[in-house]
């Protein structure tokens, strides 16, 4: 299965959706007049200007989020996609943040047909802020829900975006003793020698996070594979051994 072959054209391209209407309209008009533009700017400072905020700290944006949400029905994969691209689509860094909450909250009524959708979402705006949260919690149960789709973070992890081949990395986060090892060992080797820190970083912190189910395994494959992997990988992954 690929789901890629099967998706639409352009993933990028938001489905029709009451619902997402609905959210849309509220949000501009619940989040718009909380700005803060001084905190919008050190937030932007800090976020390395990958986008410009709003300046809603964070559990303040997650109370005005439920007064968006009150009352709305429960969205189906149509609806996520569509809020998700439609915030997307808004500069300020909180949309985005309010759309990765969604998924998070209704990843599991996603199939394997978003995927090609979560794609645009790490490879658009993309910064470690949003896309760790879609690895971890979006392409994570989508692949547990649907095995087949591993052979896609098999895809991944080779992508000429470092943010996707990040979350391929990081996509088995959350899973313990339901790790594919082998997949996760064979990851890290595939991007041993990338050169960005971002690569290096997710490589020690899956291994780091494995370690927590199977310690000797990791300790194992770090030493046998030390000459590979960078220091920084190393000194993540080995932080808590």
């Amino acid at each position: 299965m690929n789901p890629a072959a099967d998706a639409p054209a352009d993933a990028s391209d938001p489905p029709v959706s009451a619902l997402a209407d609905t959210v849309l309209e509220r949000l501009a008009a619940v989040y718009a007049p909380a700005a803060d533009p001084v905190r919008a700017e050190g937030a932007a400072a800090y976020m390395k200007h990958v986008a410009p905020f709003l300046g809603i700290p964070t559990p303040e944006r997650r109370a005005l989020s439920r007064t968006v949400l009150a009352g709305t029905g429960r969205p189906d994969e149509r609806d996520c996609t569509a809020i998700a691209l439609r915030c997307w689509r808004l500069p300020e860094r909180e949309y985005h943040y309010f759309a990765v909450d969604y998924l998070r909250r209704h990843a599991g009524r996603c199939t394997s047909g978003f995927l090609p959708v979560l794609h645009h979402l790490v490879t658009t705006v993309p910064w470690w802020d949003t896309v760790d949260l879609l690895a971890a919690h979006v392409a994570g149960p989508l692949v547990a829900a649907d095995p087949a789709l591993a052979r896609e973070m098999d895809r991944w992890i080779d992508d000429p975006s470092l943010w996707a081949a990040r979350t391929a990395l990081l996509h088995q986060l959350r899973y313990k003793e339901a790790t594919d090892a082998d997949r996760l060992f064979g990851y890290c080797l595939r991007r041993a020698d990338h050169p960005d820190f971002f690569i290096r970083k997710a490589i020690g912190w899956a291994l780091r996070e494995y370690a927590k189910t199977d310690p000797a395994a990791v300790r194992d494959f770090v030493e046998g594979t030390r000459p590979r992997l960078s220091p920084l990988s190393v000194r993540e992954a080995l932080k808590n051994l």
